[in-house]
């Protein structure tokens, strides 16, 4: 395993991806399919019945929401600071990734709150905020794919980064500032969980899972952006040793003559 510091290098990041890739997507599979059987076989909770399934579902839906958001924060401080190539792919290559992951927070909570609050939407403060959050995910996008330049985009993209932070805290403890209709922290607390064993056994599971197929999307997303950065130099540099059409009618015409 190389050091962490050694992976700021594209080529040993390249080979480190390519070793690593089938080992995290086969143990993602593996942790999936225990942790969907584990929440099949899980007992109904007492008050929400079977709906209670749809929470190893948005649970690590939302984590994953807000720890992408985080990577891509780090991302962009390593951006602007030390204006590292690999900093400004990961902080790319996080944003679609965990634009689906907001997406499928906020689709999982509507589906989850039919049943619990009898309607598919409230403006509580916790969901607004996660709305909010899905918001900046699409904008970040939409500098990346507005701005032709990519070192000028990655500039932007990065202070728009470190800008939207601030919502992250607010998605986190709006639970705590305001009283809302969501529920407050029940894994992690001062107190120890509120679940169950057998409730928290596969939500932990399926939290862990949902982690690692993020790891190897991200890490797939960034090797495949690396790639496509390198042919686009190569295409470049083609271009700008190519001598010019016209040069080459002169030339020949000249043979001619």
């Amino acid at each position: 395993m190389p050091r962490l510091t050694s992976l700021a290098n594209p080529s040993r990041f390249m080979a480190f991806a390519v070793r690593a890739l089938p080992w995290l997507a086969g143990l993602s599979a593996l942790l999936f399919a225990l942790g969907l059987w584990l929440a099949f076989t899980a007992p109904e909770d007492y008050q929400q019945g079977e709906t209670v399934r749809i929470m190893y579902l948005h649970v690590p839906a939302a984590w994953l929401s807000l720890f992408i958001y985080t990577v891509m924060t780090v991302s962009a401080v390593g951006a602007l600071v030390w204006r590292h190539p690999l900093a400004e792919v990961s902080m790319r290559t996080a944003a679609p990734i965990g634009c689906v992951f907001t997406f499928l927070c906020l689709v999982t909570g509507s589906l989850w709150g039919k049943p619990m609050w009898g309607t598919w939407w409230v403006w509580d403060a916790r969901l607004t905020s996660v709305l909010v959050l899905l918001l900046i995910y699409l904008g970040i996008l939409a500098i990346w794919n507005a701005i032709e330049d990519q070192t000028h985009a990655a500039r932007i993209a990065a202070l728009a980064t470190l800008v939207g932070f601030v919502n992250i805290p607010i998605v986190k403890f709006s639970v705590e500032w305001w009283n809302t209709l969501h529920q407050g922290s029940s894994v992690f607390t001062l107190e120890g969980p509120k679940i169950a064993p057998e409730i928290l056994l596969p939500l932990l599971m399926m939290a862990v899972a949902f982690t690692i197929l993020y790891l190897a999307l991200h890490l797939a997303a960034m090797r495949n952006q690396i790639l496509r950065r390198r042919l686009r130099r190569l295409a470049i540099l083609a271009a700008t040793e190519r001598p010019p059409v016209s040069r080459i009618a002169s030339v020949e015409g000249g043979a001619h003559a």
